[in-house]
């Protein structure tokens, strides 16, 4: 079965990575155009591109979809399937109608769940016990097209969405391969996504930073580990912004506002959150300085009037 892969980041590069451990045969690949990164803004390649060159894979990079080049592209590597994972762009309905076996993706939730950008990170944020990835066909509506495959995991209490990605981009890998022996087989199931269900998740950004104390302490805890390593949770004490690593949920309560700092020892800086519940913030960052215990950071900064 002829492959062509469509995908960027490193996401992406873990399924990348496993067809060609797997020894599937991947003709060409698809991936965002080279940018600027880092501070000398220098051209570099995507993860996905650094793979498929060092294993001698063709690589098409066009700035767009729709001038018809990319489809005459495809068209001449004449693949019996498209495999896309976290390309970055929606592919016009005459590239997945092109091969015979049409295109499937990999997504990083249990459809028709978290259709659209960032579904790991929305999981964590709210507090999701289980996710996983769906392998499923694509179709003209965004993340809506017959699902093949499912893998459920747990999602750790205290699991960021750094490492919940890490897990998910392997589980995603191993799917995909699976589902590509049973639709080279004939085997391959298609389950309909009941789009009553369906809910749709947007990317993050910065303003989501600044903790709502107001929620209670578990969505405070999710809050702090969905937004790792991007964009990090924030918190303000005596004028600083500083980033939010890690917490703990503590057994007591209080009647004090959401937001207050209640005890800053040793032990950690105790929050007032919504509910009445209460919080440990256990290790976070200053401005300029290096993650550090919050025990580390009091010893230079104590607060005034808590002990």
């Amino acid at each position: 079965m002829r492959i062509v892969f469509m995908g960027t980041p490193d996401f992406a590069e873990a399924s990348l990575q496993k067809l060609i451990d797997e020894r599937f045969s991947v003709i060409g690949v698809f991936t965002q155009p080279d940018k600027p990164r880092g501070r000398g803004m220098s051209m570099s390649f995507s993860p996905v591109k650094t793979l498929a060159l060092a294993h001698q894979i063709p690589v098409y990079q066009p700035e767009t979809l729709r001038d018809g080049k990319a489809l005459e592209k495809l068209k001449e590597w004449n693949p019996d399937i498209l495999v896309v994972v976290a390309y970055g762009r929606i592919l016009p309905d005459e590239l997945l109608s092109l091969p015979r076996f049409g295109a499937i993706n990999v997504h990083a939730s249990l459809l028709p769940k978290y259709r659209g950008a960032a579904p790991i990170q929305w999981a964590v944020l709210n507090g999701d016990p289980v996710t996983g990835v769906s392998i499923m066909y694509l179709a003209h509506e965004m993340d809506s097209g017959d699902v093949i495959k499912t893998s459920e995991t747990e999602i750790g209490e205290k699991e960021t969405s750094g490492e919940l990605f890490e897990r998910l981009k392997h589980m995603g890998a191993q799917a995909l391969v699976d589902s590509l022996r049973e639709i080279e087989a004939g085997t391959a199931q298609r389950y309909p996504q009941d789009g009553a269900k369906a809910s749709y998740v947007s990317m993050l950004d910065k303003s989501m930073a600044p903790i709502d104390w107001t929620k209670p302490a578990k969505l405070v805890l999710k809050q702090i580990f969905g937004l790792q390593p991007w964009p990090v949770a924030t918190m303000t004490l005596g004028g600083t912004t500083l980033r939010v690593f890690d917490a703990d949920l503590c057994e007591k309560h209080t009647n004090r506002t959401p937001g207050t700092v209640l005890a800053a020892d040793t032990s950690g800086i105790e929050i007032a959150c919504g509910n009445g519940e209460v919080i440990r913030v256990t290790q976070l960052q200053a401005p300029g300085k290096k993650r550090m215990s919050a025990a580390d950071y009091l010893r230079g900064h104590p607060i005034d009037g808590v002990k």
